[in-house]
């Protein structure tokens, strides 16, 4: 005797279909002017328009909602610290304050592929796409790690140009100041993304607030340099800027190991003892012969095998996969879709034959 019980949230019974509408529930917008449903895509694809009841009626699209807001409120935040820092930079001919500048610019678009993600997020699994669209969160964490590489690389190059190439900054207190923005606005968004990123289990997130934090720390570089500057010591700049630098790729061994460990389907063992405590809490299961769980963007998703009692009936059975579910389901943060399957006692000896 074998039973599976199945539960999934993205699984849709109530969608409505028609003779013109296969997917169900698209026909009005195929017939919408094509600005219009240009305008919709856009906002689909970007995730940005999802306020609805059913969104709201779904923990995981919440969190997804979520990640979004963050995602746009640290692209504003951290367009006006660039444009404040650029402005600079047209007057004050520095090279380290341009270099914070460009970082900033870079740290802002790497919302661009996250904001596309979360929206992806929103879609139903397709025939072609089973679990959803999930993954699409985990693949622009490697888009975020571009990015941040791709800072340490040019703090570390405009640290030895200075050194070897010196040229004199002018305005050094709106240098100073425009330091103070950047690393003030990239701290505000680092902590912003990454207590939302840990509250809603994205580490992609996670990692896109740590390459702020990284554009923070250069900022902080070239306000010491400015200093040192200052006080007669023009070497100063590229010199802090190049210790900055080895911070920079400790940040990025950081978000290396939390996107890579994603990709590889790692979790936390506690998260899987906690789950297999939740599982034998249920009155007649016998012990857990197999669990399994791994992420798909912000969620999570179990496969349990549990051991129950030979002599009982498939309903039985299958009563007791049902409340393993729910237990699993109210007792796992973050899992969204739990299979369990029963198998009697003694049905799988321990050797495997």
């Amino acid at each position: 005797m074998h039973t599976d019980h199945r539960h999934d949230g993205d699984r849709d019974h109530d969608r409505p279909s028609g003779p013109n509408d296969a997917g169900g529930g698209r026909y009005e917008e195929r017939r919408a002017p094509p600005l219009a449903r240009l305008a919709h895509g856009i906002r689909e694809v970007l995730g940005v328009h999802s306020h609805d009841a059913a969104e709201h009626a779904d923990p995981s699209l919440e969190r997804a909602a979520e990640g979004r807001r963050v995602l746009v409120r640290s692209l504003g935040i951290l367009g006006v610290t660039a444009a404040v820092q650029l402005a600079v930079v047209a007057f004050s001919g520095s090279v380290a304050l341009l270099g914070d500048g460009l970082h900033n610019v870079a740290d802002a678009l790497s919302a661009v592929p996250l904001l596309i993600a979360f929206g992806l997020a929103k879609r139903t699994p397709t025939k072609r796409y089973t679990y959803g669209y999930g993954r699409a969160e985990d693949l622009a964490g490697l888009f975020v790690i571009a990015m941040i590489a791709l800072s340490s690389a040019l703090a570390a190059f405009e640290g030895i140009d200075r050194l070897l190439h010196p040229e004199q900054v002018r305005d050094l207190w709106a240098v100073a100041l425009a330091a103070v923005v950047g690393f003030v606005g990239n701290e505000v968004v680092a902590r912003y993304r990454i207590g939302t990123g840990r509250r809603i289990g994205s580490a992609t997130l996670v990692a896109d607030g740590l390459h702020a934090r990284s554009d923070g720390v250069t900022s902080l570089a070239v306000l010491l340099g400015t200093g040192g500057v200052a006080l007669g010591f023009p070497d100063a700049d590229p010199i802090v800027g190049l210790l900055i630098t080895v911070v920079l790729f400790g940040v990025l061994r950081a978000a290396v190991r939390q996107v890579g460990a994603r990709l590889l389907d790692a979790v936390d063992p506690a998260l899987v003892d906690r789950a297999t405590a939740a599982v034998l809490g249920v009155t007649g299961i016998i012990d857990v012969r197999a669990l399994h769980i791994r992420w798909i963007g912000h969620t999570l998703r179990a496969e349990v095998d549990a051991t129950v009692a030979p002599d009982l009936t498939v309903t039985q059975a299958h009563e007791l996969a049902h409340h393993a579910e729910a237990h699993l389901l109210e007792r796992v943060p973050w899992l969204r879709a739990v299979t369990v399957h029963t198998s009697p006692a003694g049905a799988h000896p321990a050797s495997g034959k």
